[in-house]
Order: C-alpha cells, then structure tokens, then sequence
C-alpha cells in the first residue's frame, strides 16, 4: 500500500506541475469531505467575504468520502475526480482553506506565494485524533499516515483557545507557533438569539411535544465499535421519567444503531443537526463528543455518560483530563445522571469557567477570521 501511495504522489504531482501553471486568480477555496453539503463554518466565511468585496471568488469544495481507504471502488473513483477538481482550485488560489484533512494539500509541493488555514471542524477536542492516535484501533496505519504526509503544508492552525492549542498540535505534529487563537464561526450563531429563535420554531413546528416539557438531548460521539451502546441507549431511556420530561436522541449519522421507540417522549431526529437541536435542549447527557463545547457556549447543563470508558480510552484515547475538567455529573449509570437533574442545583459557575476556558469568548469570530484572511492574501 505505501509503495501504490508513492507511485500516486509523484503521479499527481507530475499533472499538478503543469496545472500549476495557470495563473493565480483572486480566488479563495474552501475544501470539507465532513459531508457533501457546504458547512455551517465555511458558509458563514463565504457570506462575510461576498458582503465585503464581490471580486473575490470563494469556490467551496464539500464532497464526503465514506469510509476512507476502506470505501467502494466506485466511491475511490469519484473522489479520483474530485480530487483533480481541487488541484485546480487549489494553484489557483490565493488562499485554501480546511476544516479537515485533504490528501492533495498534503501530499502536492504548492505555489510559494499560496497560502493553507486549516480551521479544523470542532470548536474544541476530547478524543485524541491524527499522529495522537496512530496504531491505536480508532487510529490510522502509521506507515500509511507518514506515506500521506498526513496533515503537512499548513501555514496556519486555528484554534478555539490557548488551551486547545497543545491537543492540536498533538493531533497535527506541527510547530505550535502556527497555531492561532480563531473561534470558529459559528460561535457567532451560538450567541445570535435571532437564530437560536429561528432554530426553536423550526424544531418545535415538526415535534410540537417539545413545547410542553423540559428537553433533554442526548447526543453521544461517533464509535467505529457499537458492542453494548444499544443496551446502554436502553438503560439511558428507561432512566428518564418521560412524564417529566422529553428524550430526544441525535445519534450520529454513521451510526448502524436501530431502536424501536414507542414513547412518543423520545424522539430519534434525523432531520435537524446537533447544533441546531442545541436550541431545544435544557440538559445534554454526551460522553466523548465535541458538542459539549457549543452546548458550554450556550449555557446548557451538560452530561456525561460514560458507559464504556475503559473500551474508549483502549481504543481511542482522551486529550483532556476527563474527571478533572468536565463540567457536571460524569457515570456509567444513567440513573446517577437523572437523578442530578431532579436535584436543579446544576454548577453553571464551572460550567462557565469551562466554557471560557476552551471557547475564548469573542465580540466577531467571523469577521476575526476574514479580517485574517484579507491579511494573508497576497
């Protein structure tokens, strides 16, 4: 395999010599493969730069490759294609912008004058990612990774907060020193009550229910492995008195999962994203998922169910010190959580403290980052 990814790399790197010698237009490309839509953060970059100044051209790059090295073949090829489409792109861009890995950053040798910000896709980290976890069960193949250049040719690393900045570096293995404190985007909408209302309404016109009682979400973080997450969603749902309460279920969109709920109480959503959810919610139980830091930003009682903890940690790993750091009742028993609930005398002062801590509080993240992007283009 690192022998094929080899003869690729100088493959691609021999076309990209000749694309590379179309002129550089005033043009920024923002390139995702987290899905096949246009993410909130990019969008909200993209309309700021269109509002200021309509000669730039932002070309958005969202084409989502599912399950990696492992997809189908006919999945490889498509992405072959797209990957071609981001060489274009990409030499003839002032600046490139990531909210994720790209193998064509990483693996071409660029124009000197381009410019690469990697604003990664989370507004904080739990689970250890990239060189963190190597050979580890959740991690990618070493040899594979370093044939990649996995994460190379940065010139910039946003960060949420000074805090951050060692769990990124970590991920990346890159100088600290071009890692910069930008909350991302959307922290501009985690404070936007207009929005937060818009969100409400929306969520509360398809499940009406959710007006008449409290709201608790529960949103756990992706795992490559599911053995007993269905007996502990179980557990989690026999837990909660639903005449008090509503359960609603965001399970991630890779999981394989299948619950049959009866209570319409709980409710399994599949057609608005956790951010959004966030707005309906009064408590959040997570346990390894980033969402805690936008749901920290907003202010919302969090959670922690940590039914397989000993499994994660084997197999995947923590950047944070989970029992120290976390703000609210950490279990393997759902009842434990529950039952704090019921008490209402939640620490929203550590809450904060957290908040602030990983979230660096900000008057304009988005207008911060453009401001930044105007500055770097040459």
């Amino acid at each position: 395999m690192v022998l094929i990814i080899k003869i690729g790399t100088l493959f691609l790197n021999i076309i990209y010599l000749f694309i590379k010698l179309i002129p550089t237009k005033n043009k920024i490309t923002m390139i995702s493969r987290q899905s096949n839509d246009e993410p909130m953060d990019f969008r909200l970059i993209r309309e700021e730069i269109e509002k200021r100044d309509k000669d730039i051209k932002v070309v958005v790059l969202a084409h989502q490759l599912d399950g990696g090295i492992n997809s189908t073949l006919l999945n490889k090829i498509k992405y072959v294609f797209h990957m071609f489409r981001q060489m274009y792109n990409i030499a003839t861009s002032k600046v490139v912008i990531l909210d994720t890995y790209c193998m064509v950053i990483s693996i071409l040798k660029h124009k000197k004058r381009l410019k690469i910000v990697q604003i990664w896709h989370s507004m904080g980290t739990m689970k250890k990612f990239g060189y963190a976890v190597l050979g580890l069960n959740e991690g990618s193949n070493e040899k594979i990774a370093y044939a990649m250049k996995m994460h190379k040719n940065y010139d910039y690393i946003f960060a949420s907060s000074d805090a951050y900045k060692s769990h990124l570096a970590s991920g990346f293995n890159c100088n600290p020193d071009i890692i910069l404190t930008y909350p991302l985007p959307r922290y501009d909408l985690l404070k936007d009550k207009n929005y937060d209302k818009k969100c409400k309404d929306n969520i509360e016109s398809v499940y009406p229910i959710l007006k008449k009682k409290k709201n608790i979400l529960y949103c756990p973080t992706f795992r490559k492995y599911e053995c007993g997450f269905e007996e502990a969603l179980n557990k989690l749902i026999k837990s909660v008195d639903l005449d008090k309460y509503n359960l609603i279920l965001k399970l991630h969109p890779l999981s394989k999962t299948n619950i049959d709920i009866e209570n319409k109480c709980v409710i399994v959503d599949n057609k608005f994203s956790t951010f959004d959810m966030l707005s309906i919610a009064d408590y959040v139980i997570s346990d390894y998922s980033c969402v805690i830091y936008e749901a920290a930003v907003k202010n919302i009682a969090l959670y922690f169910y940590n039914f397989d903890m000993d499994t994660y940690l084997d197999k995947r790993g923590l950047a944070i010190d989970y029992y120290k750091e976390l703000p609210g009742v950490i279990s393997k028993d759902p009842k434990d959580i529950i039952n704090d609930i019921e008490k209402n005398n939640y620490d929203y002062t550590k809450l904060k403290k957290f908040s602030d801590k990983y979230v660096t509080p900000s008057n304009g993240a988005t207008k911060n980052i453009v401001d930044f992007i105007y500055k770097i283009m040459i």
